[in-house]
């Protein structure tokens, strides 16, 4: 498939957090939504960033929307090793905090996290490429320390 008739909402991990976040959207809230629409606030373009405030507290809406996206993280890992993946998000009311997925005892991803009011990515191009990377990684720290990861 060429690069530019890559459709981006029909990628692993962006099937996986539309997943996520439909899971999460207990009062169906997003009923009739088509995924691009599902998929929408997930990118932060520069007009946007413009638009909101430098300093903020993430609401519940983006605190979801984070959960959805770490959560689809995790479900790929497991999905690609065999092995459980468990996320943990630690986040200050201010936007600041940490993620860690676990396999085992073995912590396959570890970010550091601030501005969540602002979470959000270019486009859903950089959204794939950057979780791709990040499961990648995490794929290679399992290889590298499957004792662990089977723990």
């Amino acid at each position: 498939m060429s690069h530019a008739t890559l459709n981006y909402t029909e990628t692993k991990i962006t099937k996986e957090l539309i997943k996520q976040i439909r899971a999460l959207d207990t009062y169906d809230v997003l009923d009739g939504q088509s995924d691009a629409e599902t998929l929408d606030p997930f990118i932060m373009t520069k007009e946007r960033r413009r638009q909101m405030p430098i300093v903020g507290d993430p609401d519940e809406i983006v605190m979801a929307r984070v959960k959805a996206f770490y959560n689809a993280i995790a479900t790929s890992i497991e999905n690609a090793c065999g092995l459980m993946a468990v996320p943990m998000l630690k986040v200050s009311h201010e936007g600041f905090g940490r993620v860690l997925i676990t396999v085992g005892k073995l912590v396959v991803l570890d970010r550091s996290l601030r501005d969540l009011h602002r979470f959000g990515f270019p486009s859903l191009e950089a959204l794939n490429e950057q979780a791709d990377r990040m499961i990648g990684d995490a794929l290679m720290t399992i290889e590298s320390y499957d004792a662990a990861a089977k723990a």
